[in-house]
C-alpha cells in the first residue's frame, strides 16, 4: 500500500498532523507548567501546593486548540486513508491533503496567538472543505 503514491502522500500530511496535534499537547504541558495551572489537585500538590489546581485562561485556549485538533484531525485520517484508496488523481488528492493541513495549522495558530476574527473560523472552514470532498468521493466511489 505504501507504494500507492496517493497513498504515501496522504501518510506524510497524516504524519505532519500528528506530530502537530503531540506539539500542541506539549505547549499545553509546558504552559500549565509556566502558569502553575494544574487540571489535577496531585500535579498542583507536587508543584508547590492545591492552591496551584486551578484554571488559568491561556491554558485553557491551548487546551481547547488541542481538543479541537483530536475533533478534526481524526475524521481527516479516517477520511484520507479510505480516499487514497479510491484511485483519486495525485494532484487532487495532495491538494485535498495540503490545504487540510495547512487550515489546520493557520486554525492552531490562531487558536494559540488569540489572532482576530474570523482567522479561526475561515481556517476551520477551509480545512473541511476538503473532508467533504472526500467524503463525497468516497460515497461516489461506493455506489
Amino acid at each position: 500500500m505504501i507504494r500507492n503514491e496517493v497513498f504515501s502522500c496522504f501518510v506524510f500530511y497524516a504524519v505532519l498532523l500528528v506530530i502537530k496535534m503531540y506539539t500542541i499537547a506539549i505547549i499545553t504541558g509546558q504552559v500549565r507548567l509556566r502558569k502553575k495551572a494544574f487540571a489535577n489537585p496531585e500535579d498542583a500538590l507536587r508543584h508547590g501546593g492545591l492552591q496551584f489546581h486551578r484554571e488559568d485562561p491561556y491554558v485553557e485556549r491551548c487546551r481547547r486548540a488541542h481538543l479541537n485538533d483530536l475533533e478534526n484531525i481524526l475524521p481527516f485520517l479516517f477520511l484520507g486513508a479510505i480516499y487514497s484508496l479510491t484511485g483519486p488523481s495525485l494532484t487532487v488528492a495532495r491538494l485535498h491533503f495540503l490545504v487540510f493541513f495547512l487550515a489546520r495549522v493557520l486554525h492552531s495558530l490562531a487558536y494559540l496567538l488569540a489572532l482576530r476574527a474570523p482567522t479561526r473560523s475561515l481556517a476551520y472552514t477551509a480545512a473541511q472543505v476538503p473532508c467533504v470532498s472526500m467524503a463525497v468521493q468516497i460515497l461516489i466511489h461506493l455506489v
